[in-house]
């Protein structure tokens, strides 16, 4: 079932609980206050929210001005499940764990990754199809229906793939912050999760968007950039190699050489006199 929506300022989202679809709502002009269970949302324009079938969602204020939108339920007769960004990766589950993104398989052979809540950049192309599919959902006969079914498939299809465009630019902004971060930070002891906390995001996100974007994990791009700072000072400099290795972050001076010669090939005062 899907339809179309046109609120006057004050109109509330109906209180439901367990309805046993999903409930989709994508917002063409105005805002809809919504929570489920404690997590509130406010859909904008653009923006599209899907309701789980299983849980408790509510108004948390009312319309604050005129607010179009479609809304859409549906069901899947697969497997569903909310990722965690937390659990462990699987030989068939190579996909980035992010927060909030639902997992549903219409059917078992095909999957689609899309977020639960999330900006559509340009909606005009969704619009359209909801509106296609208002319209055959009017007409009673099996050929329609059919042709509904295909246009919800291309809605899903539009939504993974603008997802994906749009995580894979966020991905590389996170990427991008954290070597930031390290490079600024570099003589201290950064930790996996002093990185999380500074970006505001999961360190396990973190280490899979630098994975990305420079083929490498934090631990390794600091190192990197430790041992490049070391090479300066080394040329630069005639302080003595225990210095250096404090000046970049090495708390022991042994531990110092020994990543030095695992990536240079030299020792630091070997790497000196070569370049001196």
């Amino acid at each position: 079932m899907n339809g179309f929506a046109a609120n006057e300022p004050g109109f509330k989202h109906p209180n439901r609980r367990n309805i046993g679809v999903f409930d989709m709502l994508l917002v063409r002009s105005g805002c809809l206050y919504i929570a489920e269970e404690d997590r509130k949302y406010e859909v904008s324009a653009g923006d599209m929210l899907i309701l789980r079938p299983d849980k408790h969602h509510y108004p948390t204020a009312p319309c604050q001005e005129e607010t179009l939108y479609y809304w859409l339920h549906f069901q899947t007769s697969g497997e569903w499940r909310v990722s965690d960004p937390n659990e462990s990766e699987t030989s068939d589950d190579r996909e980035e764990k992010i927060p909030d993104r639902l997992r549903v398989f219409i059917p078992q052979t095909i999957k689609f990754h899309i977020p639960q809540s999330f900006h559509i950049p340009k909606p005009a192309k969704l619009f359209a199809l909801m509106d296609q599919m208002i319209e055959l959902g009017a007409r009673s006969d099996s050929l329609s229906r059919w042709k509904q079914q295909t246009l919800f498939q291309n809605l899903l299809e539009r939504l993974h793939e603008s997802w994906q465009s749009d995580e894979t630019a966020s991905s590389a902004r996170c990427a991008d912050q954290a070597a930031s971060y390290l490079r600024q930070h570099y003589h201290e002891n950064v930790s996996a999760q002093a990185l999380g906390e500074a970006l505001n995001f999961h360190p396990v996100y973190i280490a899979r968007c630098m994975q990305k974007q420079f083929g490498c994990s934090p631990f390794e791009y600091l190192m990197h950039y430790r041992l490049e700072q070391a090479k300066l000072l080394l040329l630069q400099t005639d302080l003595p190699i225990t210095r250096i290795a404090d000046d970049v972050g090495f708390n022991q001076a042994a531990y110092f050489t020994s990543c030095f010669v695992k990536y240079v090939g030299a020792t630091p005062r070997e790497y000196r006199r070569r370049f001196q």
